[in-house]
């Protein structure tokens, strides 16, 4: 399956950036202002509408429409893992309903000193088939822009 990766490192303590992640608000401040985005849905694992934290179970419906062209892409997403040591830290969301033939992101964070690393990584199948192996290069060209995005913004929010 292809494979994205993405890696920084915000000079804020793990503690903090573990918690902002660790909220629907963080996906929304890490997401850039041209992807459009619009969450439509928040439920907890329990049932519970707009939980404090994202914890296994938890559902998230949202839209986007990247540079408002085209019709708006529904997507939702389920946290499937959630575990913290000393240290570090990461969740994991997969997509049950959207664009892609399979997405699964995995969020990690590690403490280092006062700083915290951010890792990424997305692996995915393109709904084209076995074209979508092809094509798949092609593709990172986006998630690229998106995380850069997404980690440039991460240093700005907590720094």
């Amino acid at each position: 399956m292809p494979t994205y990766e993405r890696e920084t490192t915000v000079r804020s303590p793990f503690e903090d950036v573990w918690a902002f992640h660790s909220q629907i608000s963080g996906l929304e401040g890490l997401t850039p202002d041209w992807m459009n985005l619009r969450v439509e849905r928040v439920i907890g694992p329990d049932g519970e509408p707009d939980p404090n934290v994202l914890e296994p179970g938890s559902e998230i419906a949202l839209s986007m429409c990247p540079f408002g062209v085209g019709p708006r892409q529904h997507w939702t997403s389920v946290i499937t893992d959630r575990e913290r040591e000393d240290g570090s830290a990461y969740f994991r969301d997969e997509m049950v309903h959207g664009p892609f033939d399979r997405w699964e992101h995995t969020h990690s964070f590690h403490a280092d000193g006062r700083r915290t690393r951010i890792r990424d990584r997305v692996t995915y199948e393109l709904p084209i088939g076995g074209l979508g192996d092809a094509v798949a290069p092609l593709s990172n060209l986006g998630f690229e822009a998106m995380f850069r995005a997404r980690h440039r913004l991460a240093k700005a929010q907590l720094e």
